[in-house]
């Protein structure tokens, strides 16, 4: 499984540092726009080649997929643009920007066979798969509450009127899609796609969300994901039960170990072996094309659209609208 990079930032190292601890997995070339970060992105990890064309990296036959990390805006356009190049897809969270972006792409995947896969690390751990199954131990399930918030080091630039991709409409940016994204796929992962969705959020002057809360209502139970940038807490996840809870310590992109209340008694749970967040995520998508596994494949398909078609509900649902949006009107 030969991967070429798109983008220099820290999410693309992690990417990297992950996929180095993964049997028959390699990095064969990097991009950016600028020689001296893509030059010093392939020197840190020994990659051989590097691009600053988009085109000639599509072109390197010793490519098999395209991981993308740019900016949130640019996921659709660049990895529709691989997939009509006949090259697999791996691309950052959010997946897209509209539900139509990655209705067009998953269609595209299935009409040419390719694989297209989104990078969300949640719902890939060990320690989420095993939450799943400890679920029907707590009884009827009636609140759930997730809370991913970390106060941005970009945040005091914004303020001083420095916008940054994170912060702009029209780079898709906002605590919702940068952040609090992962509570939705923890939430959809183990409920489902909502009956309901509301979204109440602190809005910047550009009309961005810097910090929010997301509800989700189910048939029997209500579920709030919390994001935030623009201040912070302990982040966590709490699955309410009329017999007990479940408690997933630390953010949901990380599932460090999780918890079960139950009759007085709790107990502890870890199942992860490996510390590095990415090599849940990166072995998964290395067995299903390993294995040409495109029921697997498929069906994150499935989990990702009910996702980014929630996000969309949510956000223009606090009137929040992004430059994507208006391009499709």
């Amino acid at each position: 499984m030969r991967i070429g990079t798109v983008g220099t930032g820290a999410i693309v190292e992690d990417f990297l540092t992950g996929m180095e601890q993964v049997d028959n997995v390699e990095c064969t070339a990097v991009f950016s726009r600028r020689e001296e970060t893509a030059r010093a992105l392939a020197d840190k990890f020994n990659v051989k080649r590097y691009y600053t064309d988009y085109d000639e990296l599509l072109s390197d036959g010793d490519i098999d997929f395209i991981y993308i990390a740019s900016p949130n805006s640019l996921h659709f356009k660049q990895a529709l643009k691989a997939l009509q190049k006949g090259k697999h897809v791996i691309c950052e969270k959010p997946f897209t920007s509209t539900v139509q972006e990655v209705k067009t792409l998953t269609d595209l995947a299935r009409e040419k066979e390719l694989f297209l896969f989104e990078a969300v690390t949640t719902i890939h751990f060990p320690n989420y798969k095993k939450v799943k199954e400890h679920i029907g131990a707590i009884g009827d399930l009636k609140l759930v509450q997730c809370n991913y918030s970390q106060y941005s080091s970009r945040y005091d630039k914004f303020l001083l009127g420095e916008v940054t991709n994170i912060f702009s409409p029209e780079f898709s940016g906002g605590a919702l899609t940068d952040i609090n994204i992962y509570n939705l796929h923890f939430a959809i992962g183990l409920f489902g796609r909502p009956k309901e969705v509301k979204y109440s959020a602190n809005l910047a002057g550009n009309g961005i969300d810097t910090s929010g809360i997301a509800l989700l209502k189910y048939d029997d139970f209500i579920c709030e994901c919390t994001g935030a940038k623009d201040s912070n807490s302990p982040s966590f996840a709490i699955i309410q039960g009329t017999k007990g809870y479940i408690r997933v310590n630390g953010p949901v992109n990380s599932c460090t170990s999780f918890e079960v209340g139950r009759g007085g008694s709790v107990e502890t749970y870890n199942y992860h072996t490996n510390s590095d967040r990415f090599v849940y995520e990166i072995k998964e998508f290395a067995d299903i094309y390993e294995n040409r596994d495109y029921k697997r494949c498929y069906g994150l398909f499935d989990h990702s659209v009910a996702v980014i078609e929630t996000a969309v509900k949510a956000r223009k649902d606090a009137g929040v609208v992004f430059a994507a949006d208006k391009a499709q009107t």
